[in-house]
């Protein structure tokens, strides 16, 4: 597809079927009637139309993608929550919406970048608690616990209730369970992957992936490039060699393997190391397999007094 196409068709590859669209679309309808009366209720129409849009937004994540990682848990509780509690301080604090409005939502989505919990619907619930009129802002900051609380509980119960019906979209995704086959599958050497195999894969899924077929095959490809490197890695292993982490780092060192598990296939046996250099020298300790692969960088050897790449 060209990329003119593209700007215009969009990048979304779905395969979802008739019957998933109509799932989502009832749990959807289910979870906001629910929290539209919640709202009317504590609100009434002004403050609910605004906080009954974010939580529409919300709708859309949990029940058209359920498993997305911006639709799980604690994005959903966190992303709420937290930005309600940043737009009701600005509120309070800065008098103008034009100042207050735009640094609510700023600060929603910085806070939500450090606690790990974008929800992108959050933005609106910190804009609503700036800009959702006189019934929002008598509430104060019992606005976050009635109606944004009591919404996202009932949202995350009905998202949970209506999804588990249905074991391929099962939420939160803590809930999925991976077919034998699957789990019993060993992953094949890489190849090349086409559109083809894309739509298989997703009509096999069942429900929507918001992701794009570029970036899923980037990361495809990242994790085979890495697949790679580890086991290159691990067949450098041996007793008595040396071997260092990024120069740049903080915490640099070089390490003498001095005992290496029988099987260098399992990832989780134990490697026995001294440290030779650098910080915690003179120290001996343990790390996972993977770990020690993943943490190392080069074979290191010492020449005219210096550690160099081998």
């Amino acid at each position: 597809m060209s990329p003119i196409k593209k700007f215009f068709s969009g990048i979304t590859l779905d395969m979802t079927s008739h019957a998933e669209k109509i799932i989502s679309a009832v749990g959807g309808f289910v979870g906001i009637l629910l929290t539209m009366w919640i709202s009317l209720k504590y609100l009434g129409a002004q403050g609910a139309a605004m906080l009954v849009a974010s939580m529409g937004a919300s709708a859309v994540l949990l029940f058209a993608v359920p498993h997305s990682p911006l639709s799980q848990p604690w994005n959903l509780w966190g992303g709420h929550l937290v930005s309600a509690l940043i737009g009701v301080s600005c509120a309070l604090t800065i008098p103008d919406p034009l100042l207050s409005a735009p640094l609510a939502v700023a600060l929603a989505i910085a806070a939500m970048h450090y606690l790990r919990c974008i929800h992108p619907p959050g933005g609106a619930t910190a804009l609503t608690a700036v800009a959702g009129g006189a019934s929002v802002h008598e509430l104060g900051y019992h606005f976050v616990l009635t109606p944004v609380l009591l919404n996202v509980f009932i949202l995350l119960i009905t998202a949970v209730v209506v999804n588990f019906a249905f074991p391929w979209r099962r939420y939160p995704t803590s809930l999925m369970k991976l077919s034998a086959e699957l789990k019993s599958a060993k992953t094949p050497a890489p190849g090349k992957l086409h559109h083809d195999d894309f739509e298989y894969a997703l009509r096999e899924i069942g429900s929507f992936i918001d992701i794009s077929e570029e970036d899923l095959t980037r990361i495809y490809q990242l994790a085979n490039k890495h697949a790679r490197e580890l086991a290159m890695r691990y067949r450098k292993l041996a007793v008595g060699r040396t071997f260092g982490n990024d120069p740049r780092d903080e915490q640099w060192s070089v390490r003498q393997v001095i005992e290496l598990p029988g099987d260098l296939h399992d990832e989780q046996a134990d490697v026995h190391f001294r440290i030779v250099a650098g910080h915690e020298q003179g120290e001996t300790r343990t790390a996972k397999l993977v770990d020690f692969a993943n943490w190392m960088k080069h074979e290191v050897t010492m020449e005219h007094g210096t550690w160099v790449p081998v």
